[in-house]
């Protein structure tokens, strides 16, 4: 039989788009043999909206125009989850797959929706989605854990311009100014000087209540994916890669476009620390509690020392993104790569 997916896909987040790009991918994927799927995109309005047209509308950002959308809800009924369309029809499914970036669904709110109603979510579950979006406590685990983190200080809205600069003054400059809760490097700055210090405290602000100043670390990131769920399967680590800055930092656009930076999988590191590395990312998946799939980053200095970054609950998943090329480096074609997740997710 087949298994009945519903994909969420789009969001009430800055990372809308890139929402759009990874669903299109999975949704061109996902065997049509293996499983029935329901495309439910949610609008930057926050509608929930069933989709039935030609994928090649999310990819170029006008499916919700598409006469195949329907407007939809949820019925959340514990044990007979369905998905609900106007004229009375409902459609039952088996798990659901967030494929939705950032804040409203990267961040633990729609896990606890899915939860509640007992239907198995395709990554991660509440605590870690929210664990992982919040820098501080992501790293205070990772800490604990036993991987070294950036030193930094968190500041709330209220804070004065005298506090923001003793601290930026201890830290050290450059630094980085991030907001708390927030992904694709949205409002994060790069702080030179204290001149640069009140625009890219004003920046953070505009996308959390609460900041991060984080001193710099000198070297280069580098990221590993995870596959599993510990406890009960053992986890399956891709090939380490490497970002190779041309110039700044990673920041939204050069996440997206590679205008001045490369991605180098494998990473052009010794084999013996790509292997730390490696287990640098089991133990910190494991400290946050995440399953399923997760993508863990870290800075490597010219010292050899590895520094947690943040760990990505739903990575990019087009075609070409990390986490599908770190796997794929270590022979996980893409297809079979979402079977995995699949059976990982929804216990088949």
């Amino acid at each position: 039989m087949q298994k009945r997916i519903l994909v969420l896909f789009g969001g009430c987040s800055s990372e809308y788009e890139v929402s759009l790009q990874s669903a299109y991918a999975v949704l061109s994927h996902l065997n049509p043999e293996k499983y029935r799927v329901l495309a439910v995109g949610i609008t930057r309005e926050g509608r929930w909206l069933y989709y039935t047209g030609d994928l090649k509308r999310l990819s170029a950002g006008d499916w919700q125009d598409a006469p195949e959308c329907f407007p939809c809800a949820l019925r959340l009924d514990r044990g007979d989850a369905a998905l609900l369309l106007p004229e009375g029809t409902a459609l039952p499914f088996d798990a659901a797959f967030p494929v939705l970036h950032g804040k409203n669904g990267e961040d633990g709110t729609v896990q606890g929706l899915l939860e509640m109603a007992g239907v198995p979510v395709i990554g991660c579950g509440v605590l870690s989605s929210a664990l992982c979006m919040d820098k501080v406590q992501a790293h205070a685990l990772a800490e604990r854990a036993g991987v070294r983190v950036p030193r930094g200080r968190i500041f709330m809205s209220n804070a004065s311009r005298e506090e923001l600069a003793a601290a930026a003054a201890e830290l050290g400059f450059p630094l980085f100014v991030k907001p708390v809760r927030a992904g694709s490097s949205f409002g994060v700055s790069e702080v030179a000087g204290l001149e640069d210090l009140p625009a890219a405290v004003e920046a953070a602000f505009r996308h959390d209540s609460r900041i991060l100043l984080e001193a710099a670390v000198p070297g280069f990131e580098v990221g590993c994916s995870v596959l599993g769920n510990p406890g009960e399967t053992a986890l399956t680590v891709g090939v380490v890669d490497e970002i190779e800055l041309g110039r700044g930092f990673f920041n939204y656009n050069e996440k997206y476009t590679l205008e001045t930076s490369a991605i180098h999988c494998p990473a052009r590191i010794p084999a013996e620390k790509a292997l730390e590395i490696q287990a640098a990312a089991k133990l910190v998946y494991t400290a946050l509690d995440c399953r399923v799939f997760a993508r863990v980053d870290f800075f490597l200095t010219p010292a050899g020392e590895i520094v947690f970054n943040e760990v990505n609950t739903i990575p990019g998943f087009t075609a070409h993104s990390r986490y599908p090329s770190m796997m794929r480096q270590a022979g996980w074609e893409f297809s079979a790569l979402l079977d995995r997740l699949v059976e990982l997710g929804a216990g088949v």
